[in-house]
C-alpha cells in the first residue's frame, strides 16, 4: 500500500516540477518593446508562443519569439486563437530572455487600433 502511495506521490509532483518558473527564464530587468509583423502562432500547452518580425536599424529583420499563458487562461481572460493571426502588426511589450537570445516574455500585445491583450505568464509583472 505505501508503494502505491509512493507513486502517486511521485505523479503528482513531477509535473510541478517539471514546470519552468517565467522568472528564471525572463530577466524583469531588461524590459523590452518591439513593433512588428505576426509571422507565426503556436497555441499549444503549457504556453502559447508567437512570433513577430522586428526590423532593424541596420534594415535586417530579427524574428522575435515570446512566450505567453497556457491557452486556457488566455480563453479565460477573452483571448482566443483569433484575436492574433500572422500578419498582424503589433506592438510587443515584455522582458528579455535571460540566454539573450531573440526571446522574451511577451506582456501586451497592441494593436494599430490601440486595442490591447494581456498575455503574459502569470508571475510577470505587468508593463504600463
Amino acid at each position: 500500500m505505501r508503494q502505491i502511495a509512493l507513486l502517486v506521490a511521485l505523479l503528482v509532483a513531477v509535473p510541478a516540477f517539471a514546470h519552468h518558473s517565467a522568472i528564471a527564464e525572463y530577466d524583469l530587468e531588461k524590459p523590452i518593446k518591439v513593433t512588428g509583423t505576426v509571422t507565426r502562432i503556436e497555441w499549444t500547452n503549457p504556453h502559447i508562443w508567437f512570433y513577430v518580425d522586428v526590423k532593424n536599424p541596420d534594415g535586417t529583420v530579427t524574428n522575435w519569439g515570446f512566450s505567453g499563458a497556457p491557452p486556457g487562461v488566455l480563453q479565460r481572460r477573452g483571448i482566443g486563437r483569433s484575436s492574433m493571426k500572422p500578419g498582424d502588426q503589433v506592438v510587443v511589450q515584455g522582458f528579455r530572455a535571460k540566454d539573450g537570445s531573440s526571446n522574451g516574455s511577451g506582456d501586451t500585445v497592441t494593436f494599430p487600433d490601440g486595442r490591447r491583450v494581456f498575455t503574459a505568464m502569470e508571475g510577470l509583472g505587468q508593463q504600463r
